[in-house]
């Protein structure tokens, strides 16, 4: 029953507006109030609209704080709490850099240990290919004694031979066409490299491996009576300067190395046509060489005035452009270049039992061509002797600038002796 309030069930009804909240504020846009579950009856005079405000407003109260939901808004006090109602509070989770760390560490080792097991690999191998002999073990004699720790004398000796499977420790019909003592200093910045002429007169020991020598003769003709021993006896006996490591190669070597490089370039000082095979015209000028050009062009001596001298000086010249086409960006950067030429070189070159390629390459991977030093061996020219033309030694000119490789000390002698005097040509 309805009393004269306009209430329901006798309760006393306060008078507000049927869109004001319960605290007594007024809802914005139609906002549902608090309910009550039960929809209000109007009073007397009220239209009937009245029931379709309320149901609006059920409506809104039915949606109120759902996300999107209709007009009505989450009622005052219950839009934190309703909205996380038995929900724990989320907590900020902090990432543990230290964990972090560690295992990005772990990871980086491993990678690294893996790299360097491949390359300690991929060196053992390259080395396993060379061919080696023991050219000092055979040698009759007191040897020169080494002064100076970290410094490296090299003897580069190129036979006139393309048998890839001669034998460079015994005698052979094969001589050296050229002999190059390269001196590194223990700083490992720089190298010089001395050119003896293949027809430089000296003693030539007593050969371990044929009838021949304890005679003066040229140099190139201890490598055909006793191989490698009988050469490094000779050239230490003859510089004072102990050798540490011995390459040979031979010309289809050389071809062979020139080929993996993609050719060198190189400078033609004269215009002159080859001796030899199909009697190749070399044009002044700069040129691009293959292996057989390159091979052909540096054995070339009777064109030129100076004749064996000549001769020296190109193949110093392809030396140089060997270095220059090795260690340039496009060979360094080129992985297969690079294994290319890592691997002919195996197959070409004979190196002493202690040669280790991947050393020599770590240990001198900063030089270029600006930092060799070329050399020939101090001499007074050719003259003739016991019948055939010989290239005569500078004896005191020769001792000084053996004496200051031995020592370590080739910056002083070239200060003292600079590019254009006998006894120091480039």
């Amino acid at each position: 029953m309805a009393n004269s309030s306009g209430g329901v069930y006798g309760r006393p009804r306060r008078d507000r507006d049927d869109d004001d909240q319960p605290d007594g504020t007024p809802a914005e846009n139609g906002g549902g109030s608090r309910a009550s579950g039960r929809a209000s009856v109007g009073g007397p005079g009220r239209s009937r609209g009245g029931s379709g405000s309320a149901n609006r407003r059920d409506t809104g109260r039915k949606d109120a704080g759902r996300p999107g939901g209709g007009p009505g808004r989450t009622p005052a006090g219950r839009t934190a709490a309703g909205a996380g109602a038995g929900l724990p509070p989320k907590r900020k989770i902090k990432p543990r850099w230290d964990r972090i760390a560690l295992v990005a560490g772990v990871a980086v080792l491993v990678i690294g240990l893996l790299t360097a097991g491949g390359l300690w690999l991929y060196g053992h191998n390259l080395n396993n290919k060379l061919q080696k002999t023991d050219p000092f073990s055979s040698i009759v004699g007191n040897r020169p004694v080494k002064t100076v720790d970290g410094a490296l004398n090299i003897l580069l000796l190129g036979s006139d031979s393309r048998d890839p499977d001669t034998d460079v420790s015994t005698a052979s019909q094969w001589r050296a066409d050229t002999i190059v003592l390269v001196h590194i200093p223990a700083s490992h910045d720089k190298a010089y490299l001395v050119s003896l002429p293949r027809d430089l007169y000296v003693f030539v020991p007593k050969s371990q491996s044929s009838p021949y020598g304890n005679t003066y003769a040229k140099i190139n003709a201890a490598f055909a009576w006793g191989g490698l021993p009988l050469a490094v006896q000779t050239v230490e006996n003859y510089t004072g300067v102990r050798i540490d490591h011995v390459v040979s190669i031979n010309f289809g070597g050389l071809e062979a190395v020139v080929d993996a490089l993609g050719g060198v370039d190189m400078y033609v000082d004269q215009t002159i046509t080859s001796i030899h095979g199909a009697h190749r015209v070399f044009t002044k000028g700069n040129h691009h060489f293959n292996g057989s050009q390159a091979l052909d062009y540096v054995r070339q001596r009777k064109q030129f005035a100076d004749g064996d001298f000549a001769r020296v000086r190109h193949q110093q010249a392809l030396l140089r452009a060997l270095l220059d086409k090795a260690t340039s960006a496009g060979t360094l950067t080129d992985p297969l270049k690079l294994n290319s030429f890592l691997q002919t070189i195996t197959k070409a070159v004979t190196v002493d039992k202690d040669f280790a390629l991947t050393d020599m390459v770590l240990q001198f991977r900063g030089l270029r061509s600006n930092n060799l030093a070329f050399m020939t061996s101090p001499n007074l020219g050719s003259e003739t002797r016991d019948g055939e033309s010989v290239v005569v030694s500078d004896k005191p000119n020769a001792l000084a600038l053996y004496d200051a490789m031995a020592k370590d000390t080739m910056d002083a002698y070239i200060a003292a002796h600079p590019t254009g005097k006998p006894s120091a040509t480039s």
